[in-house]
């Protein structure tokens, strides 16, 4: 009976050490550090910027309304699909628009970039308008294509946005999750990233002359180390929402609060955040074109630069798997990523046996000079052992 039970003990101890490494190995991927932080908005995630890595998450891929964060979208979108220097001429419709405003006037013409600005800096909705209208004709055409430009070439899963500012509709969703992936592929764009970071901007408008302040706190301020840029958002069924950019020596993360329900409880959950991050994480780099080999001595090349996150000071190692891809590991061997590689040594033996490749034609003309050889020779021989006896006969006869 003991066997038995034994037995199946046994069984089940295999199992498990094959299913528990991958299990710890997935949650190691999402929170490398496990670690527990007192937060107040509803959902939150921290990525590294370059990366992409998901450094810490709560409720990260629930879907939620996003608020003025919308118009990090809105503005990519402006900059990638449309000409900056353009004349847009403003609507009725965008003059009217409810929320925050830099008091456009209808038939005003107001350059794209400009309104880009506002709709960053100073949280414009008529700038929104205006914009969407000037890309597609109209707000209903440019949400289609809105929606797909950030399906299609962002790469979000769970976005659905129903307007270019982010006022309220039902059916206006993304997530923590989403908003990081859009905030990551919007700062690869020199134009965003300056925009993103202004403080305060001089105003000349038809009905407004002013200097605007940027609403995000942080990028107001430059209090925080790091700070390179954010947008904030409110309405009342959004909470309070926040994207923030830092970088320090090692690392660029992104931080995105959403539905906190004060003001300052989505700044302190993102300074929480952006502490965890900075503390325990760097960014290392496997350059493309570097070279490894594996245990057969098949020597591989890295196709392109990738960057990877790890724990600050670690030491990885770096091995080729028997599938011929580059497998990063931490020092609790947990595998941080896995890289594509070219094989190069089969290229080179190619090459090689290339060069020691004998052609049909080669073959046929050795055979030949061997045959040749095989009858000249013998034939000379004999002729000669024949002229030999030959000469000794007549030496005998004289």
């Amino acid at each position: 009976m003991k066997k038995f039970y034994l037995k199946y003990v046994l069984i089940a101890f295999v199992i498990c050490s094959f299913i528990l490494p991958k299990t710890m190995e997935v949650d190691a991927a999402a929170n490398m550090e496990n670690k527990n932080l007192q937060l107040y908005s509803e959902a939150v995630v921290l990525i590294d910027a370059d990366s992409g890595e998901v450094l810490y998450e709560k409720n990260s891929k629930e879907k939620l309304p996003p608020a003025s964060i919308t118009k990090i979208a809105t503005a990519i979108y402006a900059i990638e699909k449309g000409n900056i220097n353009d004349l847009v001429t403003v609507s009725e419709n965008a003059r009217n628009v409810d929320g925050t405003r830099v008091y456009l006037e209808a038939g005003e013409q107001v350059p794209l970039k400009k309104l880009i600005q506002g709709l960053v800096i100073n949280s414009g909705n008529d700038a929104g308008v205006a914009i969407a209208e000037h890309l597609s004709g109209s707000v209903e055409q440019f949400t289609e294509d809105f929606n797909e430009f950030l399906q299609q070439e962002v790469g979000v899963e769970n976005t659905h946005f129903s307007n270019p500012h982010g006022l309220h509709e039902p059916d206006h969703l993304t997530t923590a999750e989403d908003m990081a992936k859009i905030t990551q592929y919007a700062i690869q764009n020199q134009t965003f990233r300056d925009i993103f970071q202004t403080s305060e901007l001089k105003w000349d408008g038809e009905s407004w002359d002013t200097t605007l302040i940027n609403h995000h706190e942080m990028v107001r301020d430059k209090e925080y180390e790091g700070i390179k840029g954010g947008k904030n958002g409110f309405v009342q069924e959004a909470g309070f929402t926040l994207v923030t950019t830092a970088e320090r020596e090692n690392i660029s993360l992104i931080a995105v609060t959403l539905n906190s329900m004060y003001s300052q409880q989505s700044y302190d959950d993102t300074i929480a955040l952006l502490d965890y991050g900075f503390e325990h994480f760097e960014t290392d780099l496997v350059l493309k074109n570097e070279k490894f080999t594996d245990g057969f001595d098949h020597s591989f090349l890295v196709t392109e630069d990738t960057m990877f996150t790890k724990r600050k000071g670690e030491t990885i190692e770096k091995e080729v798997s028997p599938s011929g891809e580059l497998i990063v590991k931490g020092e609790d061997q947990r595998i941080i990523t896995e890289v594509e590689l070219d094989q190069v040594e089969n290229e080179e033996k190619n090459e090689q046996m290339k060069s020691e490749i004998v052609t049909n034609e080669e073959v046929v003309d050795q055979n030949k000079e061997q045959l040749h050889l095989s009858i000249i020779v013998p034939t000379a021989v004999i002729i000669g052992l024949f002229i030999s006896l030959l000469f000794y006969f007549q030496i005998r006869k004289i």
